[in-house]
């Protein structure tokens, strides 16, 4: 565990809803510091020294800046064992637990984003075999336990059970029992509750202001 306070860089309905979820289930000492991309937050100078990229999460400790969500994860969970959301260096669970992290990004995230593009990547050259064989294989996993390891919930059903709902709701996984059962047990969880509910009010008032700045800079 770590005495210093993290902050992470945010934006409601964006991937950093997932890890606000996850610090809040490990007990992070962490400051929210809230962006309004819809304002331009994240292409300012003072950002970009951040993440060049644009993009949230972004995760500061000290002098230490992690991007990339599945590696700010990996990061903050390992800060706080005591969470037991992360299996340890001596866990069996371990490399199961790297390896659905990093399907997550590698697999995952390029295959339902080329299928919501209607990008056809030819089998033998795209990172992830097919966008069908990382669906089943996700499934079969799925299908094993209640949670991805087991019968014990870890950080990595943050991830999944997030994604799985916002993929559900755009129609780019089959909505298969297996997903919609997951995506349900691991979202009725009080901290994904809390944060979906807050973010829905920072989400319209940030909506509201950029609305009020592009009334005020045509007028």
């Amino acid at each position: 565990m770590t005495d210093q306070k993290l902050v992470l860089h945010y934006a409601p309905r964006s991937r950093a809803s997932t890890l606000r979820v996850l610090l809040d289930e490990l007990g992070a000492n962490y400051e929210l510091k809230v962006h309004n991309a819809k304002a331009g937050d994240l292409q300012s100078p003072e950002y970009l020294k951040i993440n060049p990229l644009g993009k949230v999460p972004a995760l500061q400790d000290g002098e230490t800046v992690i991007t990339e969500s599945v590696a700010i994860a990996l990061y903050a969970a390992d800060l706080y064992p005591e969470a037991e959301l992360t299996p340890g260096l001596s866990d069996p669970r371990r490399g199961a637990y790297l390896r659905w992290m990093a399907f997550y990004a590698a697999s995952f995230e390029p295959a339902v984003v080329n299928k919501a593009f209607n990008t056809d990547i030819p089998q033998q050259i795209a990172p992830y075999c097919s966008y069908h064989a990382v669906m089943k294989a996700l499934a079969a996993q799925l299908e094993k336990a209640p949670y991805l390891l087991g019968d014990q919930i870890s950080a990595a059903d943050i991830f999944w059970g997030s994604a799985l709902r916002w993929t559900l709701m755009f129609g780019l996984v089959p909505d298969w029992p297996v997903f919609i059962e997951y995506a349900e047990r691991i979202n009725a969880r009080p901290s994904f509750e809390r944060v979906l509910e807050d973010e829905a009010v920072l989400n319209a008032a940030q909506e509201a202001a950029a609305n009020l700045t592009g009334i005020a800079a045509a007028s």
